[in-house]
């Protein structure tokens, strides 16, 4: 409806009517000029006459209001109903349910649905998990899966797209399982109504869960879980962490809060088995702590629901064994420890490649008269010296090789012999150690591949083996313009950075006081190569210093490509095993744990799977896309994925992932989590000739009743800004007639026009009347009548 304006119904009185005024005035003015009072007595006494009689006046001209209002009929109107579980909650124990008070507005035949129904296109609309259409409220069960919220919206959005509608009334407390951008100029005006909070009811629920991977030795998974403990004020809450087979893995107890705050659960455990893992995060009150898994039942407790006391976390521990090639320019210690240290760890496969014997010029048997070398010796072939076999190679001795073929020409020169590892460690070579085929290949193996390169210090490495304006120098994360710092009496002591101190993989103790004492107590060093400066990008996570306190960067990692390149300017790592004071003491082994899980954390294989939410679906479902990837780690497209999909009840099935248009190489499918729990997905990939690709594991877990119950009061704050974006307005469940009676003066798609004759109404010749008596009872006050 647009704001009223002012039109005369007969203009064509306007002339006499200006000049009966111009007259009226006239004579007012000489006649109040005259009389004997105040001059605020006779200014008020004129404008109230001249008042009156200008209303009287103007109804010679008829005048009218006119405007437009929403047309009868022509416009939709939605009545959105909430019939998820989470409209059972009561905010007390003798309260109703807030799926009572739904019910008695929306099924009792009352006025406002009678005056709404008159004046617009009613259609009724419930959703859960999903949006359906309804004939009416009366089969309101609130045993909806899940609260699609914004999803419903966005559906109805869809649904309306070129109608007429002029609103939404959202009956819902707010809370919601879905969580998408909403395009809010599609959206109609919403109006929600919520429902009221009486009061604040018991309940310990595990709000949300995030589960992060580290390279800490002791603690490579890492849980946070907030949970509410409302009405649980200075009692003792208790947090468990329990396994696929129920059994505890961790437990925490903390003291809720007087006020409504979360408390913040940090579990730090290791889990026993690689790959895929299911862990639950369980929260109760410490007074109910009969069992590991508390009590069975809501009956039992006097909480509001048990339903969101748990939550499933996905916990991957990667798709291992990952494969590390060690190449050494001279035999030492570091290959020992490094050996001794990775020994334990099934994930982590060490390939040795130790140069035990640089390239020699061959012995030449020379004729002393014509001072050539003998035919003899020399041979009697003469192939393209291009192609020929050098006489002067290296040593070259292996390690850990899967067979005799492995690295039997020395460092790989193709594509498939390097990928095949997963990070590479550098030690003491130098550059003309590498052709320049292979430094390039170095370099595509960090950048393209995504796999991880560590180079440690020492007499041929970094500026002194000439690595300055090669591919490998490029990929470094420091610059190579200073030669190295001899060993000599400096003694230098590792610090960590600010930065360094954030890295779980640099440090070794879980507490800084530990670790300071630590540092500490580490031996000093007696080389460390210097570098220019630090590239853009790159972060020095450790330093050294020497006895006068100057800091050189001594721990420097950076991104490139798809990989991670991490530079240890500490020559002669070994030395901090040797020298330490305990015996016992395995820092060094742990160091060297930590640093190449880091390095192969995040390393890409040819076939990858991801699993996330599906946001435009209309039921609660996830989209698994597939990555796949040739020998040289490029998209591959034409292949043939398969997903075998293992359900909580424990069935198998398989899904046929198809291309994704939208990018090379990649295969989508989804699947509707129709059952709560976990779900175990495993894709295979076989490429264009039948060769089989690779595989990858990916869970999920489906929890809508944790998340359904996640928050138990309602959501106010998200439903104001839903109101205002969409240019509606909160709406008083109890005052429902009266909104409903102002829609008429709101906006709509389709109007009509509609005019109101002013001076047909009462209240002008009111004003009018009022005006002359007020004059009329100022005069006579005054003793001017």
């Amino acid at each position: 409806m647009t704001m009223p304006s002012l039109i005369w119904g007969s203009p064509g009185w306007l002339t006499y009517v200006g000049i009966v005024m111009g007259l009226a005035f006239a004579l007012l003015l000489w006649s109040y000029l005259r009389a004997p009072a105040r001059r605020s007595v006779k200014l008020s006494a004129a404008i109230l006459k001249a008042v009156g009689f200008l209303a009287l006046a103007l109804s010679l001209l008829e005048p009218l209001l006119s405007g437009t209002k929403p047309r009868r009929g022509a416009n939709a109107f939605v009545i959105l109903a909430d019939n998820s579980q989470s409209m059972l909650v009561r905010d007390g124990p003798d309260s109703p349910t807030r799926g009572d008070w739904l019910r008695d507005r929306l099924n009792k035949e009352t006025a406002w649905k009678t005056r709404l129904e008159q004046d617009f296109d009613v259609r009724r609309y419930v959703f859960d998990s999903h949006l359906r259409a309804v004939d009416g409220f009366e089969e309101l069960a609130f045993d909806g899966i899940g609260s699609s919220l914004s999803t419903s919206l966005a559906a109805l959005a869809r649904r309306f797209r070129g109608l007429p509608i002029a609103g939404v009334l959202l009956f819902t407390d707010g809370n919601r399982t879905d969580d998408i951008d909403l395009d809010w100029s599609g959206l109609p005006p919403i109006y929600p109504v919520v429902p009221p909070a009486r009061g604040t009811a018991r309940d310990i629920g595990v709000r949300r869960v995030a589960v992060s991977q580290t390279n800490f030795e002791s603690a490579p998974a890492v849980v946070r879980a907030d949970v509410s403990a409302a009405g649980f004020g200075g009692e003792p809450v208790v947090a468990v962490v329990t396994d696929e087979a129920g059994q505890v893995v961790v437990r925490q107890e903390a003291k809720a809060a007087d006020i409504d705050k979360p408390l913040s659960f940090r579990f730090q455990f290791r889990p026993e088995k690689r790959g895929i893992s299911f862990f639950q995060v369980r929260a109760f009150a410490a007074s109910e702590e009969t069992s590991p898994k508390g009590v069975d039942n809501a009956s039992a407790t006097s909480e509001q629901t048990l339903a969101n006391n748990s939550r499933l976390v996905v916990v991957d521990q990667g798709g291992g064994p990952y494969r590390v090639l060690y190449v050494s320019g001279r035999p030492d210690w570091e290959f020992k420890f490094l050996r001794r240290a990775i020994e334990g760890d099934d994930q982590v496969q060490l390939v040795g490649l130790i140069r035990i014997a640089r390239r020699q010029p061959k012995f030449d048997f020379r004729d002393p008269r014509d001072r050539s070398r003998s035919q003899l010796f020399k041979g009697f072939e003469h192939p393209d010296p291009d192609t020929a076999e050098r006489a002067d190679q290296p040593v070259l001795v292996r390690i850990g090789t899967l067979d005799e073929v492995e690295l039997r020409d020395g460092f790989p020169k193709a594509v498939d012999e390097l990928y095949r590892y997963h990070a590479i460690v550098l030690d003491d070579l130098e550059a003309g150690f590498f052709t320049p085929d292979q430094l390039a290949l170095l370099r595509n193996f960090v950048s393209q591949r995504g796999g991880g390169l560590l180079m440690l210090g020492g007499p041929e490495s970094f500026a002194e083996g000439k690595y300055d304006r090669t591919p490998v120098g490029e990929l470094l994360p420091v610059y190579l313009d200073r030669p190295i710092a001899g060993a000599g009496e400096a003694q230098y002591r590792l610090v960590l950075t600010r930065e360094g101190w954030l890295q779980p993989w640099v440090r070794l103790r879980k507490t800084e006081d530990e670790e300071q004492h630590r540092l500490a107590a580490m031996p000093a060093f007696d080389t460390v190569n210097r570098a220019g400066g630090i590239k853009p990008g790159a972060v020095v996570l450790a330093e050294v210093r020497d006895q006068d306190g100057n800091p050189a960067p001594a721990l420097v990692a950076q991104q490139f490509g798809k990989g991670r390149v991490a530079a240890l300017l500490i020559g002669g790592l070994w030395h901090w095993g040797l020298r330490r004071a305990d015996p016992q003491e395995d820092d060094l082994d742990r160091s060297w744990r930590q640093t190449v899980r880091w390095l192969v954390a995040d390393v890409q294989g040819r076939v990858d799977l991801s699993v996330r939410p599906k946001a435009d679906a209309t039921a609660p479902a996830v989209e698994l896309r597939v990555q796949v990837r040739d020998p040289e780690y490029r998209p591959l497209d034409n292949a043939k994925v398969v997903v075998r999909t293992t359900l909580p009840n424990g069935e198998n099935l398989a899904l046929d992932a198809q291309p994704d248009g939208r990018e090379a190489g990649t295969y989508a499918a989804t699947y509707v989590t129709k059952q709560p729990g976990a779900y175990r997905f495993v894709a295979n990939a076989t490429g264009p000739d039948g060769a089989a690709v690779g595989e990858r594991e990916a869970g999920w877990a489906a929890q809508p009743a944790a998340d359904e119950f996640a928050r138990l009061q309602p959501d106010r704050e998200f439903l104001e800004m839903v109101a205002a974006k969409t240019k509606g307005e909160m709406v008083d469940g109890d005052h429902l007639a009266s909104f409903v009676a102002s829609l008429s003066a709101r906006d709509a798609p389709i109007t009509e026009p509609w005019i109101s004759p002013l001076w047909h109404q009462p209240i002008y010749f009111l004003i009018a009347i009022s005006c002359l008596m007020a004059e009329w009872g100022l005069r006579r006050v005054n003793g001017l009548a």
